[in-house]
C-alpha cells in the first residue's frame, strides 16, 4: 500500500532550484578551471577511480557540459527524473574519486550526500506533473 502526502508545489520548485545551482556552479568551474580541477583528482586518495572511467582532463570537461547542461534542464524544471538520474550518474563517481578518502574534510562529503538525498527526492517522485 502506497501512502501519499501533501507537498508544497512551491516548496518543490525551490529545492529543484536551489539544488540545480552546485551542478551550474560545478560546471562552470570544471570549464573555466580544467586544470584545478584535474589536480584535485591527482591529489584524490582514490583517483584509481576517475581513470577507470577515462583520462581525467577529458572527464572533467565532459563533467563539466553535463552538469551544465543537465543543470540548467533541471533549473528549468524540464524531465526532472531524467535530469536527477543523470546529475546523480556525475555525482557519484566525483563523489567516490574526490570526496571519499578525506578524513581531514568530511563536509564536502556530507554535502555531496546531501545533494543526493535532493536528487533522490525527483527521482522517486512524480514532480513534472504537480498540480499548479
Amino acid at each position: 500500500m502506497t501512502k501519499t502526502i501533501s507537498v508544497s508545489r512551491r516548496s518543490v520548485q525551490l529545492l529543484r532550484i536551489l539544488v540545480s545551482g552546485i551542478f551550474l556552479i560545478a560546471g562552470l568551474n570544471h570549464l573555466l578551471n580544467t586544470e584545478k580541477t584535474v589536480n584535485r583528482i591527482e591529489q584524490a586518495s582514490f583517483k584509481g577511480i576517475a581513470y577507470f572511467f577515462g583520462e581525467p582532463q577529458l572527464l572533467v570537461i565532459l563533467s563539466g557540459v553535463v552538469m551544465l547542461s543537465a543543470g540548467l534542464l533541471f533549473l528549468l524544471g524540464f524531465k526532472t527524473k531524467w535530469t536527477a538520474l543523470i546529475l546523480l550518474a556525475v555525482l557519484i563517481p566525483i563523489t567516490l574519486t574526490v570526496q571519499v578518502g578525506q578524513i581531514n574534510t568530511l563536509g564536502p562529503l556530507f554535502k555531496n550526500l546531501a545533494i543526493l538525498g535532493g536528487l533522490l527526492f525527483f527521482i522517486w517522485n512524480d514532480t513534472d506533473n504537480l498540480k499548479k
